[in-house]
């Protein structure tokens, strides 16, 4: 599925500065809502490998010897019933029905990372793919081994995504069962001609079957997520989407501008001219439209492309957004750990031949001053902003120091930066030009 949420900022953090131009659009006045895929895949999973990767490395040989404290855990399960043709997420369709070697070595991950864990996790994430392609037992099975390992906060948050044909009555009373408190369902829309133009296969009816399956089992937190700006959209159907989306009674919605990504069918097509995005215009109106209708139906607008009722935004990705820490799990799960971002081998037959910890890739430690411009970066993404004492602290460190002054007095001065209780965020323009923004204090 790959949304929930949700490509990685180039490299895992490889080049920061073509991070942030991949991460808000080539342009520096491309649309913001383009830039939510690629934030949430610094927490999930990668674009898929290149043709020659690099040499594997060992991340027992690069974490600390005393041991690790994480905020969250990411895990990848890379199965999908079908591979929709604008996912640039590790995924695919495995014919060769390796789902109980993916939960057995899954474990074995778990048990390293539970070897080195200190401290409790808050947050838990569980995307692919389709992680409820699993079958039930093997979902069962995985669930368990993510409880039972390591050591959890009373009352974590634990989120699991799901397709709605995939969600079984079964499937929704295993997650009940392992008190999965959200589940994050890709609706993507409710239009049959959107859908085909995405090559979802769901049939738009299967969403409220989804949610009504869920909520009997007893799961209370629910997610929907949609895609805007698909080919053939309308202002009009984008208003029924959001309509349909809000009948359903979520307790998050996150929508998302579809991109054209180049390693992707829809990437190539579009790149030949067969496919034409709708335009910046109407994607801007799109976005402001949901903001509307999002807030007067009682949701907080909280980050970007994030929407949600009080007391019900996603924990799990506020801790990326805030730069914290979190282990991964699974082929081409990528993890951070006080400035050591890496992700896991994105080759399933390899992952599944190794033991321990997953060999990694792209393995960077960022210096202090990439630290202090990726914390911006990140951080503006939240409309809340960052505290003045934090952005205080932040510009007091790193060698472009006044270099990120300067930038935040033209871009308050601009209008582009605000200052609101304490806060320094982006203004309601500033979150149309943030690549600008973010490029700048990078």
């Amino acid at each position: 599925m790959g949304f929930a949420i949700c490509g990685h900022i180039v490299g895992q953090f490889m080049s920061l500065f073509m991070g942030a131009l991949s991460l808000f659009g080539v342009c520096p006045r491309a649309s913001i809502v383009d830039s939510v895929k690629h934030i949430l895949s610094v927490t999930t999973s990668l674009p898929m490998a290149p043709t020659n990767p690099p040499p594997d490395l060992q991340l027992a040989d690069q974490l600390p010897g005393e041991g690790v404290r994480g905020d969250g855990m990411y895990v990848h399960v890379p199965f999908c019933r079908h591979k929709c043709h604008y996912c640039d997420f590790y995924s695919f369709v495995d014919a060769q029905d390796r789902q109980e070697e993916f939960v057995a070595r899954i474990e074995i991950e778990l048990q390293q990372w539970a070897r080195v864990q200190r401290g409790e996790l808050q947050t838990l994430f569980v995307g692919g793919g389709t992680p409820t392609m699993l079958r039930p037992e093997l979902l069962d099975r995985m669930l368990s081994a993510l409880r039972g390992a390591l050591k959890w906060r009373a009352g974590a948050e634990w989120t699991v995504e799901a397709n709605p044909e995939t969600v079984s009555e079964h499937i929704a009373h295993v997650l009940a069962k392992h008190c999965v408190t959200r589940v994050s369902l890709g609706a993507q829309s409710f239009q049959p001609e959107l859908l085909a133009a995405l090559e979802r296969t769901h049939d738009p009816a299967s969403v409220a079957r989804a949610v009504g399956r869920l909520r009997q089992a007893g799961i209370k937190g629910i997610n929907l997520d949609l895609i805007y700006a698909v080919p053939g959209a309308t202002i009009d159907l984008w208003r029924s989407d959001l309509q349909a989306t809000m009948e359903l009674n979520p307790e998050h919605m996150s929508c998302y501008g579809l991109m054209f990504e180049s390693n992707t069918p829809l990437g190539v097509r579009h790149k030949r001219g067969e496919v034409k995005a709708i335009g910046e215009d109407a994607e801007v109106q799109m976005h402001e439209l949901a903001a509307r209708m999002l807030a007067d139906a009682g949701y907080e607008h909280y980050e970007i492309s994030n929407w949600a009722k009080p007391g019900h935004r996603c924990q799990h990705n506020i801790s990326y957004w805030k730069n914290h820490n979190w282990f991964a799990a699974g082929p081409a799960a990528s993890g951070h750990i006080d400035g050591l971002r890496w992700r896991n081998v994105p080759r399933l037959a390899d992952w599944l031949q190794t033991s321990g910890f997953a060999p990694v890739q792209d393995v960077e430690r960022l210096d202090v001053d990439g630290q202090v411009g990726e914390t911006f970066m990140m951080g503006l993404r939240l409309l809340d902003g960052m505290a003045c004492e934090r952005v205080d602290e932040l510009l007091a460190k790193g060698a472009r120091a006044t270099v990120r002054r300067i930038a935040i007095a033209k871009f308050s001065a601009d209008g582009l930066l605000e200052q609101v209780d304490g806060r320094l965020r982006l203004s309601a323009r500033g979150r149309m030009l943030a690549s600008e923004v973010a490029i700048a204090l990078l």
